[in-house]
């Protein structure tokens, strides 16, 4: 059950005007999805599943299109969060090493490659519990700087406090990125420090300065289906829903508590993604970390059930990411092809199901 605030902040999050052009949402004209339903979804035939997994996505976006984002720690280590999965947690022993807020000429030579290598969004990730106002300033000019490079921008903090949100929408930014991790059921044996509720009062924030959400969650964690099925429905249940829905696979690190968590199977985690194009049909899923432990017929199912972005690069923040020729090579020998930057269907596209030809990425 949602406790009082975390049910008050849900209501604020939703009460906020959104004051950025954007696509239609998983609420428009769509159900609204409880925990049980979306259980429902993955109980049925794998089969099934895919065909109304892969009729929604039609119905929103361009066949065999996929948005390239590439990510990088611009402040790694030192986190004072307890989050079971994080190697940057400063409670936990990875080998993991504190570092300082990287200069700005590095974050911009880093998106310069990222725009070469094919990249349309670049995302900047800091171990930061709640950022400070001159960080925010900081990170705003990164923001600005990378934005003129002509990439969207994709920021994840922390906690943000009031004004923050603005500063960064100010100079450019495109997306928030602030999970919800898991359901509410099972977030107390994620992490500690930070409640549901902050997680909600952030994404109200951001959604209140008019900053696109990218907000999604891990599965592998040794949750159960209930719990995976939860997060879907409070993912869905956000309105709007979260522009970009990142579904990362545990990446189990050693030294952290979830280092032992049993693998998720593989067609559990393909009806993941095809559960979370049902419930959110506008929201660009992104197959995101754990990618790299992926064969390429699960990848490929991902994709079939609606994934349609990727983090697209050498590393993820601290682990790794598959190589770019080896991206490119699955790429291709699937059809798929790199979107400019939005992959929804435009207005001059009436047929959902025409085939995109595919193109060097």
């Amino acid at each position: 059950m949602l406790s009082a605030d975390t049910s008050a902040l849900r209501h604020r999050y939703r009460e906020h005007p959104v004051h950025v052009a954007r696509r239609p949402s998983a609420r428009d004209g769509a159900q609204r999805w409880s925990a049980q339903q979306v259980l429902a979804l993955y109980e049925l035939p794998l089969a099934e599943l895919l065909d109304r997994a892969r009729q929604a996505h039609l119905a929103h976006f361009v066949p065999n299109a996929v948005q390239l984002s590439s990510l990088l720690s611009i402040k790694t280590g030192g986190c004072p969060e307890d989050c079971g999965y994080c190697p940057q947690s400063a409670q936990f022993d990875t080998g993991v090493e504190r570092e300082a807020l990287l200069p700005l000429e590095a974050v911009l030579a880093a998106a310069r490659s990222a725009k070469a290598a094919g990249a349309s969004r670049f995302c900047m990730g800091a171990a930061w519990r709640s950022p400070k106002p001159h960080q925010v300033q900081a990170v705003a000019e990164m923001v600005s700087e990378v934005k003129a490079l002509g990439l969207e921008t994709c920021v994840t903090l922390g906690m943000l406090r009031e004004g923050q949100a603005e500063v960064l929408r100010d100079a450019g930014l495109d997306y928030y990125n602030h999970n919800l991790d898991t359901s509410p059921e099972y977030y107390g044996k994620v992490i500690s420090t930070r409640t549901y509720a902050d997680r909600l009062e952030t994404l109200a924030r951001v959604r209140q300065a008019g900053v696109k959400v990218c907000c999604g969650g891990i599965v592998g964690m040794g949750e159960t289906r209930e719990d995976r099925a939860g997060l879907i429905a409070e993912l869905a249940s956000l309105d709007p829903a979260p522009e970009s829905v990142p579904i990362n696979h545990l990446i189990a690190v050693p030294g952290t508590p979830m280092a032992d968590a049993p693998p998720l199977d593989p067609i559990e985690f393909v009806k993941t993604i095809a559960v979370a194009r049902v419930a959110m049909p506008a929201s660009v899923i992104r197959l995101s970390a754990g990618r790299e432990a992926m064969d390429d017929a699960t990848q490929a199912l991902c994709f079939h059930a609606g994934a349609n972005s990727v983090f697209y690069g050498e590393t993820l923040l601290t682990r790794g990411n598959p190589q770019l020729e080896a991206d490119r090579r699955l790429f291709a020998r699937l059809g798929l092809h790199a979107s400019e930057r939005d992959p929804h269907l435009q207005a001059d596209q009436p047929n959902p199901r025409a085939e995109a030809a595919p193109c060097s990425i």
